[in-house]
């Protein structure tokens, strides 16, 4: 099982044929990524090809080749002809609104939007869109989100983890990549990087809903940082909806007061939104907070081969 992203997951890329787009679908593509279609107006009816190797869980069982996807002018063209039900987006920011307001048009399931950058205004514009679509999004300024051995949507290396009993969520791409890493050897459900803008489209709570419900998922761990109360709020949701165990880890125990650090979302004011604030929180309803990655880690492992 897994949430949000699974090997049915037909997966349509908006801005392909960028540089970035070419390089993430070839690693999504060795991934095991069911990638059907590209969206550029400006080559509509051309293709690519991309060279891939397989890479990470059930790279033995696929082959290296050459797959030719084919390049669409619309997302509901791509839509139309290709059964896709997934984007994940790199176009530039001043465009990134228009696309995901396209994806959203064409009544996908999930955006999944890597870029960075995009104006506050534009992405309080598209999430309150796709909410009263009901099409969910991941991002702005994210990772994506894996389902290891199944599909990889974004910028995640995919040879980092294998499958297993954990559900992740972070604020951090890197540290997303760190925990798959640490965890290792017990491995993941899905892993979700959902960005640390001000504005975005899933929230640590609307992970925690998902993998409390996934019967495969026996331990969440969960990664935020300084800045906001979306820490806060996951933990109030926690005592309330959630049954599993929990492991966090907050980043950013050093970080001055006042300073912007990294994500434009973290900014401490105060004693609002601080790391010792969002552990003190968590701890009071009965998550273990590590005050290292590492440590979390642990934590979860302990836990999990405890339970």
């Amino acid at each position: 099982m897994s949430i949000f992203l699974n090997a049915r997951s037909r997966v349509i890329v908006q801005g392909m044929t960028g540089s970035e787009g070419q390089k993430h679908t070839r690693r999504m593509l060795g991934s095991g990524t069911t990638i059907v279609g590209g969206v550029n107006p400006r080559k509509a009816g051309t293709s690519v090809d991309f060279d891939v190797e397989p890479i990470g869980p059930g790279a033995k069982e696929r082959s290296a080749g050459t797959v030719s996807v084919p390049v669409f002018g619309t997302v509901a063209e791509a839509k139309d002809a290709t059964g896709a039900n997934v984007s994940v987006i790199f176009v530039p920011p001043a465009h990134a609104k228009g696309a995901v307001i396209e994806a959203v048009d064409a009544a996908l399931d999930l955006v999944v939007i890597i870029t960075e950058g995009i104006p506050v205004a534009d992405s309080s514009e598209f999430y309150a869109y796709a909410a009263s679509k009901g099409v969910r999004l991941i991002g702005p300024n994210c990772p994506g989100i894996i389902t290891p051995g199944e599909s990889n949507v974004g910028i995640t290396p995919a040879d980092i983890t294998g499958t297993g009993r954990l559900g992740l969520v972070s604020k951090s791409g890197t540290l997303t990549y760190q925990m798959m890493h640490e965890l290792s050897d017990i491995g993941f459900t899905t892993c979700i990087g959902i960005g640390g803008d001000p504005v975005i489209g899933t929230t640590h709570i609307d992970a925690l809903e998902a993998f409390e419900a996934d019967p495969d998922t026996e331990l969440i761990v969960m990664i935020g940082e300084i800045g906001g109360d979306a820490e806060e709020r996951a933990a109030a949701y926690i005592t309330d909806h959630v049954t599993k165990p929990v492991v966090a880890y907050v980043a950013g125990f050093t970080a001055p007061e006042g300073k912007t650090m990294g994500h434009a979302g973290a900014i401490v004011s105060g004693s609002a939104g601080t790391a010792a604030a969002k552990q003190e929180a968590l701890e009071a309803v009965g998550v273990k907070v590590g005050r290292t990655p590492s440590q979390t880690a642990q934590i979860a492992r302990e836990l999990l081969l405890r339970g």
